[in-house]
């Protein structure tokens, strides 16, 4: 009997109802503290799903294999942050240029200083590969990093834990900085935080998560264009 419920809790059904419940208790969690920037229901659910499935000795790619129909859906949520941008379409006159400059400029940022930064705390080439990606996001840190060298699993933990981090502490630094134009704010937290962060801007504010959408999408371009190139000189 305990063999037998043991194999039902490893059951890609309940894999998958315990990710989404784990998601669920995070947007709970979230409410009860007034949305507070640590109750990402995103950081809930991956420690309850990581528990789980470290209790239950599952191994990732069976756990991976069983919530297929979570990372499918990833990509129309994805595409429909599309709407609040068509809705917010009048805000980016006069904003186009300074907003290609910057996400070009913060792409290149974000490469060269991960990888000097690896360099200087004396990793290898195939980790300063991996985390020259890290902005981008999950897919495109995957593919980017499998292309050049690197270490595509820990292309995706770096780029899921820069989302969280970011989502979590980037608003709070715009704040200090005093930056309080909404397009710039979306922008700078879509480009580094991905879809986590995209989606606690849209909670703030419809203007800032419409940008957070955009520049998740050109941050996630621009990288796939300078990794290629600035790889020639960097590695």
């Amino acid at each position: 009997m305990g063999e037998d419920l043991l194999d039902l809790a490893r059951s890609p059904l309940v894999l998958l109802l315990v990710t989404l419940a784990g998601y669920q208790a995070g947007r709970w969690l979230q409410a009860r503290t007034g949305g507070h920037a640590l109750a990402q229901p995103v950081l809930v659910a991956i420690a309850v799903a990581g528990t789980a499935i470290s209790v239950l000795g599952v191994d990732y790619a069976d756990y991976r294999s069983a919530t297929e129909l979570i990372a499918f859906w990833l990509g129309p949520a994805t595409v429909a942050l599309a709407i609040p941008l068509h809705r917010q379409a009048d805000r980016l006159e006069g904003f186009v240029v300074p907003l290609l400059v910057a996400t070009v400029a913060g792409a290149a940022t974000s490469i060269v200083s991960a990888v000097l930064l690896a360099r200087m705390l004396g990793a290898d080439e195939a980790l300063e590969k991996t985390l020259s990606t890290k902005a981008a996001t999950t897919p495109v840190a995957i593919a980017l990093t499998e292309t050049l060298g690197g270490i595509p699993p820990l292309a995706a933990v770096f780029a899921i834990a820069t989302g969280i981090v970011s989502a979590i502490t980037a608003p709070a630094v715009l704040n200090l900085l005093r930056i309080r134009d909404r397009r710039a704010r979306g922008l700078a937290v879509g480009a580094v935080s991905h879809g986590i962060g995209a989606s606690r801007m849209l909670r703030e504010d419809e203007t800032e998560g419409a940008l957070a959408g955009l520049g998740m999408g050109l941050s996630a371009l621009a990288i796939s264009l300078l990794v290629p190139v600035l790889a020639l000189v960097l590695f």
